[in-house]
């Protein structure tokens, strides 16, 4: 054991007695163990003892009856042995005899560790007698081949000789029986061999089985070809408990070019290669050296050292309570009862056989459903084209109602724009990467502060208003301003951070000259009312289209900036449209009272966005959305104030509107806002019976608005503006409860929501002023909210409606198979202990030091340590020794969506390796380490698993499919959805608990130590 391994035994409460000069060969001294607590002496005195090698007579004799004794035992080839440890009333157990296909117990498993170790010797024992390169070169001197290697067995000692030979530029091939290692063979760039002849070769223990004389004869036939082409071949072939099968014959061996060579991994057991000779390297007479060395290990030994002892410790350290400090032989346990040779003066193996788990029948429930889905016959196929037209036939006949209500021509005008609108926001929004979401919300929040415009129609008075309606609107103007400055600068800090030290410059403030040379052009002629009408329009038109255009170039990080310049340039162009036609008539203290508001609010939205955290955006997001929804209010009830004998029924309608949807967005954003600062529980807080509650504020809306429609036809203002406070009290409790009501891991959507809902508000406000520019831009801003709610409910396999409504649960609750490279679903939970396996920082690691491939995969853990910056340091280590890293970002990690890619373009992370979930799925597999940090509901695989689960159908990222998992949290409870996640009991995961920045930078100093700087 190397003396970390040990001091982790010391750690757990035991006294370790280390053999003098145990480690000398493996470059450790005495000191060295000394320095962790052990004791330098006769470790057959120890309650425990661990060797290597399986112990001879003279090392029985020393045992004592009692005494714990784990090595190599064979326990089917040396059955004399195993009598006398019975004999002598020792507990022995069989590193050999560790059962290889318990997930769990590949941790404790020494023969895969060896073979690793010895695979990737066999390629440097052969690189060292072959007298040439491995890998081809192009010289002045000539062109050199690369060498090409032949891998029979592609086991875990053959795998690891794989991908030694192809890391040394080697062309590879390998053969095995068993067809399942064809993909991993192939993942490392190697050829994989086969015969004509179909047999599966898959044995028990995860070994291959002995094939008939038909398919050997064949194989025999493949090596015949493959011998007389390659420079070195490499044998790995084993068969439990028989001599390794012969598979290279002598004359395969002298069909080789002089020079090659043949390393036998299996010379122990007899050889796969008839001219090899155990322990020892001959070389035939026509030139080929046959490696035979039978302890390959050994000739790495540090790292052997390292390795057995991890996996003896581990061991050790599963058998008994931890929590207790308490050793104890579990019978239940399979990994422990499967090692166990003798106990107590029997034979305890072979272990019984383990029983076959029987699968959870459905609950009765489930089973009526399943039941109804069979005998459900199958739709007709003319089924769905019978929607799409009754959908349709409901389209028309509203636009025939909307036609037939008496709308004025310059509102059918509007419902034009406002459609047409809508339908570019949706295409606008489709083509927008997930990793853009956070810059594009930005973008169309700060857009959304053009409510701005209706307000500045509406200001009155002097240098301050004279009337209370004017103080509203002057409002509305302010707060309007500390979202478009905010917005737009937060957007541009956001997308500043993704750009990489290699990526051009970009000069999109280059687009404000020509918007200067228009305003330069188009203000003094309107200030001396010489503008046309015509004018005042089209740069209206101009405003919206670069609206449009800025939401289309958020597509790509190309085009990104320029899309933020265009988005502030269309708002700019708006706000000019709108004061150009009043320049020439309105008083001078009203203008200077507008650009007031517009300064104030302008410099306090800069402030915002300059000094707030990227940590911190989805609460900005939330109260910028906030002053939107009071500004539409206000500006609603404003404009019917100022105009009271605008009594038609559009008008009213979209009056009413605009001060419901404003007020639900203005209380919901502030909930929202208070939910993500943490000032109010994350988890649902309704009063009983909440549906009904919100459904009697709705009814109590609609109710209001009618007497405001009655009031207003009378001509009684002071009424109508009573009932549309009324209207507003309502909306501002519906947004206050509903959203309350929502639980925290539903935030994402509930942000969206907010968004749409903003520029709906806008666009009521536009039908309310006859505004096209409003209308247009308000259509536009609230149907790419709505997409991209929709977007994020699919990533959650949830409906808008049920996440609006708090309906907890999924979708479609559906049944997954898990592919067969995964984990038995059987064994995800460990039913003896009922415990996760908890590691250290220094163990995770030397698990990414050991890995070639890392599957980062962050949620919004990493935001609330802000461990960002010492992930981006990890992830620079690990490819700059290197190593292949993907980081995986689930569409709803975080608290709004994109907020986790923004986090780590912050840091630095090249946004090229960041990856969509859909761009990980299904390779999950070829990853060695997956590495989550802060992430729970995204990777639960209950949402796979169990079809009962609140979480079942939701697109996961699927970690456990990696060969190792390591999950790094501050404790084990749930996510934001509250569900127990049994990744965390996985047979192949480690919990890393603690502050994730304080452990990921821990783990970089020991990488750099392990693997250097790079």
């Amino acid at each position: 054991m190397a003396p970390e391994t040990c001091g982790k035994l010391v750690a757990a409460g035991m006294r370790v007695v280390v053999e003098p000069r145990a480690g000398v060969e493996s470059e450790y001294t005495d000191d060295t163990y000394t320095r962790v607590g052990c004791t330098i002496g006769d470790p057959w005195a120890a309650d425990v003892v661990a060797k290597i090698r399986a112990p001879t007579k003279n090392e029985i004799s020393k045992l004592r009856a009692g005494q714990i004794l784990f090595s190599y035992i064979y326990p089917r080839q040396d059955e004399a042995l195993v009598e006398s440890l019975r004999a002598g009333g020792v507990t022995a157990f069989g590193l050999d005899c560790v059962p290889r296909t318990l997930s769990r117990a590949q941790a404790f498993d020494t023969l895969s560790s060896m073979a690793n170790i010895s695979g990737y010797r066999a390629v440097v024992e052969a690189a060292n007698a072959l007298p040439r390169f491995f890998a081809g070169q192009f010289t002045m001197a000539g062109n050199v081949l690369p060498a090409k290697v032949l891998v029979v067995g592609a086991g875990v000692a053959g795998l690891a000789a794989v991908q030694t030979a192809k890391n040394m530029g080697a062309v590879v091939r390998a053969f095995d029986v068993r067809a399942a290692v064809r993909e991993q063979v192939e993942s490392m760039g190697a050829e994989f061999l086969e015969v004509t002849l179909k047999e599966s070769g898959d044995g028990e223990g995860g070994y291959a089985k002995e094939m008939s004389p038909e398919f050997i004869e064949a194989e025999m036939a493949l090596f015949a070809a493959q011998c007389a082409q390659c420079d070195v071949v490499i044998t790995t072939a084993l068969i439990p408990g028989r001599p390794a099968p012969k598979l290279i014959t002598r004359k395969m061996v002298e069909s080789m070019k002089p020079g090659s060579v043949t390393v036998d991994l299996a010379s122990e057991a007899g050889g796969n290669i008839e001219t090899t000779l155990p322990g020892e390297v001959v070389r035939t007479a026509n030139g080929v050296t046959c490696v035979g060395y039978t302890d390959l290990p050994s000739r790495c030994a540090g790292q052997s050292s390292t390795l057995f002892g991890n996996n003896v410790a581990n061991l050790l350290l599963s058998m008994g309570d931890s929590k207790q400090g308490q050793f104890q032989i579990n019978h239940h346990d399979e990994a422990v009862r499967g090692a166990l040779v003798t106990q107590n003066g029997k034979v305890m193996f072979p272990p019984p056989p383990v029983p076959k788990k029987v699968a959870r029948p459905p609950s009765t429930a489930a089973a009526a459903i399943s039941q109804t889905e069979e005998e459900k016959p199958l739709s007709p196929e003319w089924l769905p084209d019978a929607k799409s037209a009754l959908a349709f036939s409901g389209f028309l006949v509203l636009m025939v109602a909307v036609g037939a209500g008496g709308l004025p021509p310059e509102a059918v005008g509007l419902v034009s724009m406002f459609s047409l609108a809508c339908i570019v926001g949706y295409f606008a929004v489709s083509g927008v990467s997930a990793a853009l979401h956070s810059p594009l919300m930005s973008v169309t929040n700060a857009i959304s502060g053009m409510t701005a415009i209706g307000a500045l129609e509406l200001m009155r008075g002097g240098l301050l208003p004279d009337t209370w309606a004017g103080a509203a609107a002057a409002a509305a103007v302010a707060m309007s301003a500390v979202n478009i400055a905010g917005g737009f600068v937060m957007t541009g800090r956001m997308l500043d951070m993704f750009r990489r030290p290699d990526d051009p410059k970009t000069y999109s403030k280059l687009l404000f000259l020509p918007v200067l040379g228009t305003l330069a052009y188009y203000l003094p002629r309107a200030a001396a009312g010489a503008a046309a009408a015509a004018t005042h329009q089209t740069v209206a038109l101009a405003s919206a289209l670069c609206c449009v255009g800025a939401i289309s170039m958020l597509s790509s990080q190309r085009s990104a900036r320029t899309g933020n310049a265009l988005g502030a340039a269309g708002v700019v162009l708006g706000l000019a449209a709108t004061a150009g036609p009043r320049l020439a008539t309105a008083p001078a203290g009203v203008l200077a009272q507008a650009a007031g508001a517009l300064g104030a609010g302008g410099i306090l939205g800069l402030a915002i966005a300059a000094r707030c955290a990227i940590t911190d955006l989805p609460q900005l997001v939330a109260a910028f959305h906030s002053l939107v929804g009071l500004a539409a209010t206000l500006t609603s009830v404003v404009a019917y104030a100022t105009h009271p004998s605008c009594t038609g029924a559009a008008h009213l309608g979209a009056t009413w509107f605009g001060v419901f949807i404003g007020a639900v967005t203005f209380t919901g954003s502030v909930v929202a806002f208070a939910k993500l600062k943490g000032l109010v529980p994350s988890k649902e807080v309704s009063l009983p019976f909440k549906g009904v509650v919100n459904g009697a504020a709705v009814a109590g809306s609609v109710a209001t608005g009618a007497a405001f429609f009655r009031a207003a036809a009378a001509g009684a203002s002071g009424d109508a503006v009573t009932a549309l406070a009324g209207v507003a009290v309502l909306g501002a409790f519906l947004g206050t409860h509903a959203t309350l009501a929502i639980g925290g891991a539903d935030t994402p959507v509930v942000i969206t929501v907010l968004n749409s809902s903003s520029g709906w508000a806008l666009a009521a406000e536009g039908f309310v002023l006859g505004s096209q520019l409003l209308t247009v831009v308000g259509a536009l801003i609230g149907a790419s909210g709505w997409i991209l709610s929709q977007i994020m409910c699919v990533a959650m396999n949830r409906s808008i409606v049920g996440v609006l409504l708090g309906i907890k649960g999924t979708l479609r609750k559906k049944t997954y198979t898990r592919p067969a490279a995964g984990v038995d679903g059987a064994e995800l939970c460990d039913p003896v202990r009922g415990e996760c396996v908890v590691s250290d920082a220094a163990s995770a690691a030397r698990d990414l030091a050991d890995a070639k491939s890392v599957l980062v995969v962050p949620g919004y853990g990493l935001a609330v340590s802000k461990a960002q910056y010492a992930m981006s340091d990890l992830i620079t280590l690990l490819r700059a020794n290197g190593k292949e890293v993907a980081v995986a970002v689930h569409p709803v990690a975080g608290r709004m969506p994109g907020q986790l890619n923004v986090l780590l373009a912050e840091a630095g992370v090249p946004y090229d390796i960041v990856k969509e979930m859909e761009e990980v799925e299904g390779k999950e597999d070829r990853f060695d380490v997956s590495l989550v940090v802060g992430a729970n509901d995204t990777v639960n695989p209950a949402a796979v698993e169990d079809p009962e689960s609140e979480l079942a159908g939701m697109p996961v990222i699927q970690v456990w499919r990696s060969r190792k998992v390591l999950v790094l949290k501050r404790s084990l409870a749930g996510g934001y959805a509250d569900v127990d996640n049994p990744l965390f009991f996985n047979g192949n995961t480690n919990m890393v608990l603690g502050d994730a920045k304080a452990t990921i930078e821990e783990m970089r100093e020991m990488l750099e130590e392990m693997l250097g700087s790079g």
